[in-house]
């Protein structure tokens, strides 16, 4: 291999694979980088044997060919030169950088030593969306997964898409979030409907990886997906296990229902978590009669405070008691000004959606106390 590039460019594509890598006692392979140059385009590609991510550089390339580095090494290297113009050069089973006031040789291993990484079957099948429609969507829906030894199933965002849509969902058993992506906001290419859990490392590979505006190419098999985006090539395999059927426990109808400043909540939440924090609990009060919500916590070693916000109400009076965590972390995903939240009797879970927005709902469940 030899070839000639920016240095810039190296360190970006560096950045972008440098999570996939792995520390695995039994494949020490798996701390480097492969470098593969081909036809117009360098390749740097890591894994861990679950998810491999590749960055495609442009170049000058002298002549095709492949090694594998450790990864540290070359970041160190290429983080501290100034040359914008790099000559990477490989002899036997290292490689050689060079510029006009630098040169390093790195030890490294034959590209034949590398886990082989696995193709999609048909390139021809592919969803494409928009980068910030899949952003968002993951976002929003993946506060609600929870990684777990036990539930494989429950750690990562369920992809259900058909013709119609492209329906992100994801749960921990004590929460749930639903995203719609419509069809409108989708191109189609012969891809078929299909079901795919992708776990949650894939999903903020994908988030990490994608910019807004980028065109973003997914392919599905049977047990792995690829993403395209413009800077990468995300590949994971699927978790096995069926994800529960959430639709039994969306509420059909709520009892009471706000509107409410999606900043005021969020700053009320900050400030009753900080007299929270041992229990994680706040308390909602809602009272119609003065058109305010009430967020409230209590420490009987440190004391107690409230906070009082407007809002619009339709529905009775309620208390209800939440996990403050459980709000904080889907407000901060929210995109319009004012949130609805719908309340139910008897501790039963409550709804919130963004106002004007039918798209997303994230259902959580109340703390029961005795």
């Amino acid at each position: 291999m030899k070839i000639i590039t920016i240095q810039s460019n190296i360190r970006e594509a560096i950045s972008t694979v440098e999570k996939a890598v792995a520390i695995n006692p039994n494949l020490p392979i798996l701390k480097n980088i492969l470098i593969k140059a081909d036809h117009d385009t360098v390749y740097f590609i890591t894994t861990d044997l679950r998810i491999s991510v590749t960055a495609r550089v442009s170049g000058k390339i002298i002549e095709e060919g492949s090694i594998t580095i450790p990864i540290a090494l070359l970041s160190g290297i290429i983080a501290n030169i100034k040359s914008d113009r790099l000559n990477l050069e490989t002899k036997e089973n290292k490689l050689d950088i060079k510029t006009d006031n630098y040169n390093a040789t790195i030890n490294g291993a034959a590209a034949d030593d590398y886990p082989p990484i696995p193709k999609i079957k048909d390139p021809e099948q592919y969803i494409e969306v928009k980068g910030i429609f899949l952003k968002d969507a993951i976002a929003q829906t993946g506060i609600a997964a929870q990684e777990s030894d036990l539930r494989p199933e429950l750690g990562g965002i369920l992809f259900n898409f058909s013709i119609e849509s492209l329906v992100l969902a994801a749960t921990d058993g004590f929460r749930l979030a639903e995203k719609t992506i419509s069809a409108g906001n989708f191109t189609v290419k012969n891809q078929k409907p299909f079901k795919a859990l992708v776990p949650l490392d894939a999903c903020r590979e994908i988030m990490r990886n994608t910019g807004d505006a980028d065109l973003v190419k997914m392919y599905y098999d049977d047990n792995q997906m690829l993403i395209k985006t413009e800077r990468a090539e995300i590949l994971s395999r699927l978790l096995e296990g069926a994800f529960p059927d959430y639709t039994q426990i969306i509420p059909k109808k709520t009892a009471t229902d706000i509107l409410v400043s999606r900043d005021e909540f969020a700053n009320g939440i900050r400030l009753a978590s900080i007299l929270g924090q041992k229990t994680s609990e706040i308390e909602l009060r809602i009272h119609p009669d003065k058109k305010a919500v009430e967020i409230a916590s209590a420490d009987q070693a440190l004391g107690e405070n409230a906070y009082l916000l407007p809002a619009k109400i339709q529905g009775d009076a309620i208390t209800a008691v939440f996990n403050w965590r459980y709000l904080s972390e889907v407000v901060k995903v929210l995109n319009t000004k004012e949130i609805q939240i719908g309340l139910q009797e008897d501790a039963a879970p409550a709804v919130i959606r963004q106002a004007g927005d039918s798209s997303y709902f994230y259902i959580v469940k109340p703390i029961l106390r005795s």
